[in-house]
């Protein structure tokens, strides 16, 4: 069968394109040609679609989406948390979830969480190569397999670190932080080891035949990018989005979507430079940033840091956030954890599509804004990001004034005395009596 990919280069608009072109409130034969050209990816493996997934895309063209990382671990490993994880993702609003899950029983975790995710998935695929042996052990035939296994599953998207090459490791001795990419790291042990090129990078093409019969997507992974803003756009990351560059191209002509991930820790001024040249070496594929973060001196707070990058990201160029949470540095995050971070990014995403003018994309501003210029609560709080919160904290606010009703003609944050959206209405109907007055 063809890939999405395959059939929009034909001229045919697809339903799946169809679908996300209603959602986008987009015109369909423009959103078709950008998936042609490899500038929308719709990652939607044929099984997925087949059980629950309600389609994603992901592009320039379209609204910035937020991915949510979730994942068990050798330290804490539960699939019910998992799945409360991904859940309280989902309800805050994550356009894709990741799973990367390195403790448990990793192909029964998978199962379970993608028969509850009606969002794209997403893996790393490497991670379940090097269960339960030795780095150093890794031959080409267990990735396929696992690659094979998963793709069979029903996973939307793979991880794969195949621009990360052994030509390249000689550039990171002047790093601060080396590599921070575990799959990267993995990779770089494993080059070191045997003294031969990133399998990955060797068998492209096997992976792209499998990635293509399921039609997933890649997101090709950036195994060095700068874990430290000091390490920002060095050689070593250029190098490697160089060959990601090559890649994108390789891919796309064996008929496979395409989404390129970048930094990472990145300094504000260099943010904008970060965006171009990737659209510039990967021919316009959507770009999947990590944050970035904007600085390094937050743990606790990272959440806070990588969404101001993520603004800048999303206002030059990028297409798709990866969230960080505030355990980000510290640990796994847990169901609150995920959510402050969705949140974050999700402001980041639509202040970034504000920013570079995207059609509708202030519309709920304006319509919020209007809500509360009429002290109409009701709108307000349902047009907010986050409904829930925002009620929770106005009816405490409203208590605290010996409103129960929560349904004050005055701000509950100022009181009736102070409040100047109350002050406006009063001098507005001042004013409209006076000009009455006058005729």
């Amino acid at each position: 069968m063809p890939t999405q990919l395959e059939i929009a280069r034909t001229g045919v608009i697809s339903d799946e394109v169809k679908f996300v072109a209603d959602v986008e409130n987009v015109d369909a034969e423009m959103l078709r040609n950008e998936v042609a050209v490899g500038r929308v990816v719709i990652p939607a493996n044929r099984l997925h679609i087949e059980s629950n997934l309600k389609l994603v895309g992901i592009g320039r063209m379209l609204t910035t989406k937020v991915n949510a990382n979730i994942g068990a671990s050798s330290v804490r490993s539960s699939v019910e948390v998992e799945i409360e994880k991904m859940n309280t993702a989902l309800e805050v609003g994550a356009d894709a979830i990741m799973d990367l899950s390195t403790g448990g029983n990793l192909d029964e975790t998978r199962k379970k969480l993608l028969a509850a995710c009606h969002v794209p998935f997403g893996t790393v695929p490497i991670y379940q190569v090097i269960e339960g042996r030795d780095v150093e052990d890794i031959d080409e035939e267990t990735i396929l397999n696992v690659v094979a296994a998963q793709a069979a599953q029903g996973v939307d998207f793979f991880t794969i670190h195949a621009g990360l090459l052994r030509e390249h490791l000689p550039l990171l001795e002047s790093r601060v932080a080396g590599i921070v990419s575990r799959g990267g790291a993995l990779l770089a042990k494993w080059m070191l080891y045997h003294n031969k090129q990133n399998p990955f990078y060797d068998m492209f093409d096997d992976l792209c035949d499998i990635m293509a019969e399921y039609d997933i997507c890649f997101s090709l992974g950036d195994g060095l990018r700068p874990g430290a803003i000091a390490d920002a756009t060095d050689q070593a990351q250029i190098a490697e989005l160089r060959t990601l560059g090559e890649l994108t191209q390789r891919a796309q002509e064996k008929g496979c979507q395409v989404m390129v991930e970048g930094p990472g820790h990145v300094p504000f001024d260099q943010i904008r430079h970060n965006m171009e040249i990737q659209q510039e070496i990967c021919s316009g594929a959507p770009f999947y940033v990590l944050g970035p973060l904007v600085t390094d001196i937050a743990p606790g707070y990272d959440h806070i840091t990588s969404a101001i990058g993520g603004t800048a990201a999303a206002c030059y160029g990028a297409s798709f956030l990866c969230y960080v949470t505030p355990k980000e540095h510290l640990g796994l995050p847990d169901a609150d954890d995920v959510r402050a971070g969705v949140i974050a990014s999700k402001i980041a995403a639509h202040a970034g599509d504000i920013a570079r003018g995207l059609k509708g994309a202030a519309d709920r501003d304006a319509r919020l804004s209007a809500a509360r210029a009429n002290l109409d609560w009701q709108t307000h709080l349902a047009e907010s990001l986050d409904p829930k919160t925002a009620e929770r904290m106005h009816i405490e606010a409203c208590r605290e004034m010996g409103d129960e009703q929560s349904s004050a003609d005055y701000c509950s944050m100022c009181g009736k005395a102070w409040c100047s959206v109350r002050i406006n209405k009063e001098i507005r109907r001042a004013a409209k009596q006076q000009d009455a007055a006058n005729v």
